[in-house]
C-alpha cells in the first residue's frame, strides 16, 4: 500500500527506483535519482528509427526536446518533424526524461510527424514570401526616390518660368502609376503592410504634385530660341582643323623687316638699263700704269 506524507517523499516497499515524491501542485511523480546530490547522471538510451537503432548518451534530467536535437544530427531529420514514443505514448518536447520514467538502456521509437512537417514547411513558405515582399517594396522605394529627384528638377525649371516638354511629364506620370500598380500587387501582413502603405502615400503625394506642375507647365509661354548658325565642316576639314588654326595664327603676326648688311660698290653710274639693274655683272678692276723712260 502506498504511504504518503504531505511535503515529504512517498516510498514503496521496494525502495530505490520505486520512490515517489509529492510536488507542490499535489502531483505524485517519480523521485529524481540525483535528488540528494548535485552529481549529474548520464544514461544511454536506444532509439529505433525504422530499421536503424541509435544509442544516445544523455543526461537523465534532459528533456525530450534536447534528445531530439541530438537525434537530428544523427538522422538528418529536423527536430520539429520528430515524434518520440516511449512505452507506446508520444512524449512532449518539454517533458523530462527522468520524470517520464526513462532509465539507462531504455528503448524509444522515433517517427516522422507529417503534420508537424507540413506546418514547418508552411511557415518556411510564409517567411520566404514575407522576405520577397519586403525586397520588392525596397526596390520600389529606391525607384520612388529616383522619380522624386526628377519631379524636383521639373519643379525647379517650371518655377523659374521655363517649360518642360509634355512628353517628359507624361513619361514621369506613367512611371509613377506603374509603381503604384506594383505596390498594389504585393500581399502581406504586419511589417509588409506598413511598409507598403508608406510607399503608397509617398507616390500619391508625388502624383498630385506632378498634376499641379502639369497644369502650370501647360500655361507657360513657349519660348522661341533663335537658331544660331553654326559653321559646317566637312570630314576632311575636321581632320586638319587644328593645323588650319595654327596656320592662321602664324599669318596674323607681321613679318620682320629684311635688313641688308652687304654694301655694294657702283662702278658704272651711267648704267640705267633695267636689265643691268636686275643682273649684276662682274666688274673688271682698272689699274693706272706708270710709264718709265
Amino acid at each position: 500500500m502506498l504511504q504518503m506524507r504531505i511535503g515529504t517523499t512517498a516510498s514503496t516497499s521496494g525502495g530505490g527506483d520505486g520512490e515517489l515524491e509529492l510536488r507542490p501542485g499535489g502531483m505524485v511523480v517519480q523521485r529524481r535519482t540525483d535528488h540528494t546530490s548535485n552529481v549529474t547522471r548520464v544514461i544511454r538510451v536506444r532509439v529505433r528509427y525504422g530499421s536503424v537503432q541509435h544509442e544516445i548518451s544523455i543526461n537523465s534530467q534532459s528533456t525530450f526536446g534536447e534528445l531530439k536535437k541530438i537525434l537530428s544530427g544523427e538522422t538528418g531529420i529536423h527536430q520539429q518533424d520528430m515524434m518520440i514514443l516511449y512505452k507506446d505514448k508520444e512524449r512532449d518536447s518539454k517533458m523530462f526524461l527522468d520524470l517520464s520514467g526513462v532509465k539507462d538502456r531504455s528503448k524509444l521509437i522515433l517517427k516522422e510527424d507529417p503534420i508537424s512537417q507540413e506546418k514547418r514547411l508552411l511557415e518556411l513558405r510564409k517567411i520566404a514570401a514575407k522576405q520577397k515582399a519586403i525586397k520588392a517594396i525596397s526596390e520600389i522605394s529606391f525607384e520612388v526616390d529616383r522619380l522624386a529627384g526628377k519631379l524636383s528638377a521639373f519643379d525647379t525649371v517650371i518655377g523659374k518660368g521655363g517649360k518642360v516638354e509634355e512628353k517628359n511629364v507624361e513619361n514621369l506620370m506613367e512611371t509613377m502609376m506603374n509603381q503604384l500598380v506594383k505596390l498594389d500587387a504585393i500581399l502581406g501582413d504586419g511589417d509588409v503592410r506598413l511598409k507598403k502603405k508608406i510607399q503608397e502615400e509617398r507616390l500619391q503625394k508625388y502624383v498630385e504634385a506632378l498634376d499641379m506642375l502639369k497644369i502650370k507647365n501647360s500655361t507657360q509661354p513657349q519660348t522661341q530660341l533663335k537658331p544660331q548658325t553654326q559653321p559646317q565642316y566637312k570630314e576632311q576639314d575636321l581632320v586638319t582643323f587644328e593645323e588650319e588654326t595654327s596656320r592662321k595664327r602664324i599669318a596674323s603676326f607681321p613679318a620682320p623687316p629684311v635688313i641688308i648688311t652687304t654694301t655694294w660698290e657702283n662702278f658704272d653710274s651711267n648704267s640705267t638699263s633695267t636689265t643691268e639693274a636686275k643682273t649684276v655683272k662682274p666688274a673688271h678692276p682698272k689699274f693706272k700704269w706708270e710709264l718709265f723712260d
